[in-house]
C-alpha cells in the first residue's frame, strides 16, 4: 500500500512517536510517504532520508510569556483553522499525484478525503480546558468528536486497559461520538520501540530534554541553568532545536547540545539519575517504553491544561522527589 503519514507540527512529539508507526509500515512492506510542515517533517526527514515527503499546510505557532495561554490560543485559532482547511485542499491535491490507499494523520484535523481510508491518531478525546474556560469544554469535546468523526478510523496511542492507560481520562473517560468500531487503542508509540543499541558519550548525572513552543521553552532552559549553575552534578540539556548545527557548549558542570540522535538519548536517559522533562504525552510515552519514568520530574507549560493534567495523574504517582538530590 502506498501511505501518507502526517504529524502536526506542535512541537516535536507528533513527529517522534510517528518514527515507530512509519518503521512498522516499512517493516510490513508498504510504501510510506511523509508530509508536514517544520522542524515535525524535519524530524520525520532525518529518520527516513531516502522516503519522498510532500509540504502541507505551515503551521507556526508561538505561546504567551505568562502562566496563561487562553489569549495565545485565541489569537492562533484562526490560523489553526485555515491551516486545517489548507491541508485539506492540498490533500485533494496530491491524491492527483499520489493515489495513497491510507492517510494517517497525526492530529491534523483536515487530513481526510472521501478517496481513500484516513485515520486519525490522537491520544486526547477527552478535551481539558484551562481552569476559567471549563464550561467550554462539553462543546471543545463535540467539536473534536466532528472533526475526528470525518476519518475512517480514531487510532489512540495507549493501552486499551484503563488501568494501564498512560494518557488516563484523556482517552478512557467518555468519548462523544466515537463509535467501537472506529476506535483502535494500537499501544504506546515511542522512538526507542524495539532499540537496543545506545551512545553513551552524553552521560550525566541531571539529563534535562526540552521541546515545545517558544518562548516557553526557553525559559524552562534558563530555569534549568539556573538551578544547577553552581551545582555539583553533571548536567545535560538537550535544547530539542532540531534546525541548529550539531555544537557542544559547556558552562562549568552544564553540558547544552541543540539535539541528540536516538541512541545518543537513549544512552543519556538510561544513565541518568533524575531526569527532567515537559509532561508532553509523547515524551512520557518515551520514558515509559525506557523504563525511566519514575526518574522523571515532569513540569508541564504553564498555561496548558492537558501537560498539567499528566503531570499530576503520572509524575506525583511515579516521582515523589522534585529536585536531583535525592533522584
Amino acid at each position: 500500500m502506498l501511505i501518507l503519514v502526517a504529524p502536526l507540527n506542535w512541537g516535536l512529539g507528533h513527529a517522534t512517536r510517528c518514527v515507530p508507526l512509519i518503521r512498522r509500515l516499512l517493516g510490513e512492506g508498504h510504501e510510506v510517504v511523509l508530509g508536514g510542515d517544520g522542524d515535525s517533517l524535519t524530524v520525520l526527514r532525518r529518520h527516513f532520508p531516502d522516503l519522498r515527503f510532500i509540504p502541507l499546510s505551515p503551521l507556526r505557532l508561538r505561546y504567551s510569556r505568562s502562566r496563561s495561554q487562553v489569549g495565545a490560543m485565541l489569537r492562533a485559532l484562526p490560523r489553526i483553522l485555515w491551516s486545517s482547511v489548507e491541508d485539506h485542499i492540498m490533500l485533494r491535491t496530491y491524491m492527483q499525484q499520489y493515489p495513497f490507499d491510507l492517510v494517517i494523520s497525526d492530529n491534523r484535523f483536515g487530513l481526510y478525503t472521501h478517496r481513500t481510508k484516513c485515520v486519525y491518531l490522537t491520544h486526547q478525546l477527552y478535551i481539558r480546558l484551562p481552569r476559567g474556560l471549563r464550561w467550554l469544554e462539553p462543546l471543545a469535546r463535540a467539536l473534536h468528536a466532528r472533526i475526528y468523526n470525518r476519518y475512517s478510523e480514531v487510532w489512540v496511542p495507549d493501552y486499551e486497559d484503563p488501568q494501564q492507560s498512560l494518557s488516563r481520562d484523556l482517552s478512557h473517560r467518555h468519548r462523544p461520538g466515537v463509535q467501537n468500531d472506529k476506535l483502535r487503542y494500537i499501544g504506546p508509540l515511542s522512538r526507542f520501540e524495539g532499540m537496543t543499541e545506545e551512545d553513551t558519550r552524553y552521560r550525566a548525572d541531571v539529563v534535562a530534554v526540552l521541546s515545545g513552543l517558544e518562548p516557553q521553552r526557553t525559559m524552562l532552559e534558563q530555569q534549568i541553568k539556573q538551578r544547577y549553575q553552581n551545582g555539583e552534578q553533571e548536567v545535560l540539556i538537550v535544547q530539542g532545536l532540531v534546525g541548529r548545527p550539531r555544537t557542544t557548549l559547556r558552562r562549568g558542570r552544564i553540558t547544552i547540545v541543540p539535539q541528540l540522535t536516538d541512541k545518543e538519548m537513549r544512552g543519556a536517559l538510561l544513565h541518568a539519575h533524575h531526569i527532567i522533562a515537559r509532561s508532553g504525552y509523547s515524551t512520557i510515552m518515551d520514558l515509559h517504553t525506557l523504563g525511566v519514568l519514575d526518574r522523571a520530574e515532569l513540569i508541564p507549560t504553564p498555561g496548558q491544561s492537558e501537560q498539567q493534567y499528566l503531570a499530576h495523574a503520572i509524575g506525583e504517582a511515579t516521582c515523589p522527589c522534585r529536585d536531583g538530590r535525592n533522584a
